[in-house]
């Protein structure tokens, strides 16, 4: 990977939430090799020293830090560890996210006649719906909420969240992650406008279909052939194919940068291979 070549975020302090996850532990291997500071937040600890580990033993700076970004107090002592580590934070990434089968259904279409055991729209667990909720919009504004604090006024300060394909069209069997990720777009433009005026830009990426240890099962048999649901996002993607995690990258560095995109706020930047694009005729 030479992307990280062209971008300089020398003694920047950038904190990743959800860092335990392959996903954001990849993008702040990545940033690491910027010279910036990186702090890998996460619940699960052990996953996020693993990474953390990783990237110090490369000679790269960067530090876990147990988080669990629903509980404003844990974040809090989080941000005074970070700012006594390595100073207060320039950038915030907000990584941390995901769905829950608890909030997910089993149909496409509701039917008539649907076999007793089909879980519908009518059986979704509160329970389920509201972790999905919370975990994927409250574990983006919380995390806001603490570390914007240190970046008003800083030359470079913005936030980077993670939004998806599903803000712009819901996919099917999976209301409640939909929405929350309707929400964190919205959130984007509406932070990008409310910070202006202090020196911090917001923006997000929409990541079109990578396929990752949570939605593998959803998407390959076990024989390793693309499921009906795999085939429908093939057939919906113009590129014909699945995203990769360092094509993410790219649009992450560049949001983050100074450099190339200081007057870029409130954007959402799909990185999907052309399937908002298309319309499926």
């Amino acid at each position: 990977m030479t992307l990280t070549k062209n971008h300089n975020f020398k003694d920047k302090v950038v904190v990743i939430t959800g860092a335990g996850g392959v996903l954001c532990a990849y993008f702040a291997k990545e940033i690491a090799k910027t010279g910036a500071k990186v702090a890998l937040l996460d619940i699960n600890l052990e996953s996020a020293k693993k990474f953390a580990n990783e990237i110090t033993a490369e000679g790269y700076i960067a530090k876990a830090y147990k988080t669990n970004v629903l509980e404003l107090e844990s974040i809090k002592e989080t941000r005074n560890a970070i700012a006594a580590d390595f100073g207060t934070c320039d950038i915030l990434i907000n990584g941390a996210g995901g769905n829950n089968p608890k909030a997910t259904t089993d149909n496409e279409f509701h039917e008539f006649d649907l076999p007793s055991t089909t879980k519908s729209f009518f059986d979704l667990e509160k329970s389920g719906i509201e972790f999905v909720f919370n975990l994927n919009y409250l574990g983006t504004l919380l995390p806001t909420q603490v570390f914007a604090k240190d970046m008003v006024g800083k030359k470079g300060a913005n936030i980077i969240n993670i939004s998806s394909m599903n803000a712009y069209t819901p996919l099917t069997k999976i209301p409640a992650y939909s929405g929350a990720k309707a929400a964190i777009s919205n959130f984007t433009q509406w932070l990008a406008v409310h910070f202006s005026h202090v020196g911090i830009r917001c923006n997000a990426i929409a990541p079109g279909f990578l396929v990752s240890n949570q939605n593998r099962a959803l998407l390959f048999d076990a024989e390793g052939n693309p499921t009906p649901r795999a085939h429908k996002i093939l057939t919906n993607t113009p590129m014909g194919r699945f995203g990769e995690a360092n094509e993410l990258l790219g649009g992450i560095l560049f949001l983050m940068d100074e450099e190339y995109a200081s007057f870029i706020n409130g954007v959402v930047l799909p990185i999907d291979g052309g399937f908002s694009a298309y319309s499926g005729v």
